[in-house]
């Protein structure tokens, strides 16, 4: 009975602030503090679990991450690493869009946020686009759905966030019983295990840009592919190129952790920014810590409030009713991954993604362990499924980058991002279905 109330507490002032209109921090914090003074709780106690949400060692990286993308983009590494996919475009049949899906790759790699990717090549990719020929529309939708790989190519700031959420949860005795042990969640884990659900989602991308160019008549160009300006491109693009494998390749081999791998990212990036591109200048590096205060006061205040709401789920016992709920309809895996991946569609269409992880990771992890899911691929597919929310109105942040920097409405974008936001549902549905494409390279590499 109490926790039927609780939920319809929690809930319900949660949703009915969101319809009225109130930020989402605010939404979460209050519907939180209703429902402590409702349970009799010492109001101190939701301090106490705000603080203690942002004392953790791995999320140091999110402001150091956040702040080593813009520094890159003031650097001139991701101007060079779009020149560098632009090159390869050459004649085939809508190439210069599908280097702009390779674009949001390369930079996906370095800045680990959707809607930096989106801004960073959109600025280069949609009017060279448009100079092509390529519709406005077209230009916009597609770099706005590409820009989704921002967060599933490692290192990834939602990837952070949902190891952060994972953390201390473990697989129940039976679980274990039943399926025997489970991965445990880390960060270096699930960046290793991104990689090819990030090229799974690319290539769904790149066969639907396929299809939609040669039905609109998108050719290549008519001079063919140029060596010497894919080497003049490699050359320019060198020390970019070179930035995500420092990045990665430590936290890989153990050199450091991806906390300190944000750091080494800054450092890396002001060496090649001032000494070999000397293109940043102090003004940029004002700019950059300026964008990074903003973002990151952004997250924390969602974390501080998310850690709250999710702590009261977990006290309630409302994840182990919803796993319940949905294991009395079926135990099959599948259709469970069905209502799990339409339920997250829905979620990342009207909720910022980072607050949804830490909201639905401590109701939904359970249910994954339930059905011996491992976590690592669970927490692949939430984020691929957020993702998806970037290229979807009515929240769609990549939508409203692609539409400010193209002129165009987000009607006429939002109607031209549909089929690739298909293309990119049925990479997810692959991901979830084959594990083995998640976890064997984790595995490899004997994590």
């Amino acid at each position: 009975m109490v926790e039927s109330s609780i939920v319809l507490i929690l809930f319900g002032s949660f949703i009915g602030l969101l319809l009225m209109g109130a930020p989402i921090t605010v939404a979460l914090g209050v519907s939180a503090l209703v429902s402590f003074l409702y349970l009799d709780e010492n109001p101190i106690k939701f301090v106490q679990i705000a603080f203690t949400s942002v004392g953790s060692f791995p999320l140091m990286a999110l402001p150091a991450f956040i702040l080593a993308g813009a520094l890159m983009e003031a650097a001139g590494i991701s101007r060079r690493l779009v020149h560098l996919a632009e090159s390869f475009a050459g004649p085939v049949t809508g190439g210069i869009s599908a280097a702009a899906v390779l674009a949001c790759m390369f930079f996906g790699a370095i800045s680990g946020s959707g809607p930096a990717t989106t801004a960073a090549v959109g600025m280069l990719m949609i009017p060279a686009m448009i100079k092509r020929g390529y519709d406005k529309g077209y230009a916009s939708a597609i770099t706005a759905s590409a820009g989704s790989l921002g967060i599933i190519i490692p290192p990834s700031i939602p990837m952070v966030i949902f190891g952060i959420s994972a953390i201390g949860m473990v697989a129940p005795p039976e679980a274990i019983a039943k399926f025997g042990e489970f991965q445990t969640v880390s960060i270096p884990k699930l960046f290793i295990a991104g990689f090819a659900p990030g090229l799974i989602i690319a290539t769904t991308l790149l066969i639907m840009n396929y299809v939609s160019c040669k039905k609109r008549g998108y050719h290549g160009t008519s001079d063919g592919w140029s060596s010497d300006q894919i080497l003049k491109a490699f050359k320019e693009g060198f020390w970019s190129i070179l930035a995500p494998l420092v990045i990665l390749g430590g936290i890989y081999t153990g050199f450091f952790t991806p906390t300190e791998s944000a750091i080494v990212a800054i450092f890396y990036t002001l060496f090649v920014g001032v000494f070999i591109h000397k293109e940043l200048k102090l003004e940029s590096i004002f700019h950059s810590l300026e964008t990074t205060t903003w973002l990151s006061g952004r997250v924390l205040l969602i974390l501080f409030t998310a850690t709250v709401f999710g702590r009261l789920l977990v006290e309630n016992q409302i994840p182990a009713i919803v796993a319940e709920s949905m294991l009395s309809i079926t135990d099959n895996l599948y259709l469970i991954w069905t209502m799990i991946i339409a339920f997250l569609l829905f979620v990342g269409m009207f909720m910022e993604t980072l607050a949804a992880i830490m909201i639905l990771t401590p109701v939904l992890l359970p249910i994954a362990y339930s059905l011996g899911i491992d976590p690592v691929h669970f927490g692949i597919v939430v984020v691929c499924c957020l993702g998806i929310g970037f290229q979807t109105p009515p929240l769609g942040e990549n939508l409203f980058i692609a539409s400010g920097i193209s002129g165009t409405s987000i009607e006429e974008i939002s109607l031209r991002a549909l089929p690739f936001a298909f293309a990119s549902i049925v990479g997810v549905f692959i991901i979830a279905f084959f594990p083995d494409l998640t976890l064997f390279l984790p595995r490899l590499l004997g994590y």
